[in-house]
Order: C-alpha cells, then structure tokens, then sequence
C-alpha cells in the first residue's frame, strides 16, 4: 500500500511501551531491534515481494537479498530466516517454487545464515521474501535516526531499478543494462555494512520501495535535520533515465511522490524525468548512510578499494530547514 496510508494506518496503533524495544514502527526504521540482555539484541524483519523477474533461482536470490538487507541496514548480523511464499499451485508447475526456494537458500548461506522453516500460502501470483533474525549490541545498532549536521551521505549502490524492469516487460531495455541491474540487487549489502561498521554510523537505511527521496525522507524526519543531495552525484543504472524520458514509469510513482511533495525541494535544473528517478521504487537497492565527513571520505575509498564502484558521496547534512529533503 501506499507509504502515506501505511503511516496514517500505523499512526492509529497503540504507541508500544517496553524499555527492551529499542526501535519500534514509530520512525518507519527497516526493523526492530529488541534488547535480550546487556550485550545482545534480536534485529528482526519482514519483506515479501513480487517477482521482478521470470527465472525463479533468480527470484529467489533478489527477494533474499532485499529481505536480508534490512539487517545490514541496521548494523546487524542475520542469524535465521524463514521462507515467505505466496505460490498459485493450480496455474504453476511445483518445480518454480522449488527454484525460489533454491535461490533463496543460496542467498541465505552467502549470508551466513540458516533457514529455520517457513510458511507457505495460495495466492494468485508467486510473492516471496524472508522473516529475517539478526543479532546485534543494544548499543551498537543503527537506526535512521541520528544523522547530524556535518555529515555526508553515501549511497552503495545504483538507483533506477524499478523503471528498468517495467520498461523491460515492453523490450525497451538492453541486455547489457538489465544484466548490470540484476547483478547489482541480487549482491547482498553485507561486504558494505561490514565495511560501514568499522566507522562510526550517525544514520543508516536501505533504498527500497519508498525510492532514494522516500527513504532519505525518512532519514531526515527521523533525524530532524535536512538531507541536501546532488543529483549530479547520485549513481543511476543505465538506460533508467532514458526510460522516464520515453515515457515509461512504475505504479508506485504517484504514490512516492505524494509521500515527499510536502517535505522537499527540487532545484529548477532538475528535470521531470529526474524527479522521477529520485522516487523510482527500488528491489534490493544500497544502503544510504551518514557518518561524519573524514569518515565518509574513508569509507568511501575503503567500498571502492573492495569494489563497490558504484558507492558514492551522493549530499550532506544541513541544520533543518522547513523543507527536510533538497535536490541541488
């Protein structure tokens, strides 16, 4: 559903009292984390998506990876996982759920994890994803709260997935563009996490559904301060701009920028089809992270020096203004 109603939804509910629920739902965070004891809490999550793709290993692996990277996101390490299926036995062969299992087994060893179990459902399309337990230190996880004035932004990977699958259902997209796409969101975000952790984190989130102005929104709402971010600087996918340019979007578009058009402002050298890709909604997208300069410099060359080409110093951190998010 739409990231507005899910607020207003969620808004309704009984604010949970319990001093071990270190984050809740209040502040729209990728997971819960609970307090066990002095030096251990749980990090836990849910995600379920629909196929972005028509190979199901393949499935698997990217619905894996967008359902463990809300771990990552929180500084944590995934422990156990549950499969998440949603399968219409009566239209489709067995053996193509059977393959989504494969992929998302191979995901979860990659992870250090071990499937525990699962749940399966009828339904009238494939839908996949894993409840995911991590662990990690009371006082050590990351939230989106926190970033600070001063700060620089790093986004780890690429946006633009969204469009490109989309426009692909039509031909539209290459097949070198498609494949640097569906190797990047079927990477899990643990070698970037892992590096990220040995700095000192402010804020930290993943770029998922919500798209990168969404989810940078809910960064600086939570931080109350305001993201500045350079589109010049932003890493985009190839073909994905062109694809907004021919005219093509995704069905959560609309609902993406309800969810920002009252908290942030586009510069007036940012064009339509920019704005677009800046609310593309994103499968097993990067993590967006804000860390005090010097260390966002070095963390940066420390993602390079591993490979994470892509990674970027994408904006900065300023004092809050009545806008919380600006595209420069």
């Amino acid at each position: 559903m739409s990231p507005v109603g899910l607020g207003k939804l969620l808004a309704q509910l009984p604010k949970v009292q319990d001093a071990n629920l270190l984050v809740g739902f209040d502040k729209s965070d990728d997971a819960g984390v609970y307090r066990l004891s002095e030096d251990q809490a749980i990090v836990v999550t849910a995600d379920i998506i629909t196929p972005p793709v028509d190979d199901p290993f393949l499935f698997g692996q990217i619905a894996a990876a967008n359902s463990l990277s809300d771990i990552y996101a929180m500084g944590g390490q995934p422990v156990t996982c549950l499969n998440l299926a949603g399968f219409p036995s009566k239209k489709l062969p067995e053996e193509m759920l059977h393959g989504i299992l494969e992929g998302a087994l191979d995901k979860i060893t990659e992870a250090g994890a071990v499937l525990a179990g699962g749940h399966t459902i009828e339904d009238e399309e494939p839908k996949f994803g894993l409840s995911v337990t991590g662990i990690v230190h009371p006082e050590r996880y990351w939230s989106n709260a926190g970033a600070q004035p001063g700060d620089l932004i790093i986004l780890t990977k690429r946006i633009g997935s969204g469009v490109l699958f989309n426009a692909n259902l039509k031909g539209w997209v290459s097949d070198g563009a498609l494949t640097t796409c569906l190797e990047t969101i079927s990477a899990l975000n643990r070698s970037s996490a892992e590096l990220a952790s040995t700095f000192t984190i402010h804020a930290a989130t993943d770029v998922t559904g919500f798209g990168l102005a969404g989810h940078a929104t809910e960064m600086a709402n939570g931080s109350d301060v305001t993201i500045e971010l350079h589109a010049s600087q932003i890493p985009q996918f190839p073909e994905a701009l062109d694809m907004y340019k021919k005219g093509m979007t995704t069905g959560v578009n609309a609902e993406n920028r309800a969810m920002i058009e009252h908290s942030t402002r586009f510069a007036g050298s940012i064009s339509i089809y920019e704005q677009e890709l800046f609310i593309d909604p994103q499968t097993s997208g990067g993590l967006l992270l804000a860390l005090a300069r010097d260390d966002a410099k070095a963390l940066l060359k420390k993602l390079h020096d591993a490979g994470h080409t892509q990674a970027a110093i994408i904006g900065e951190v300023k004092e809050q203004a009545s806008d919380h998010l600006h595209f420069v």
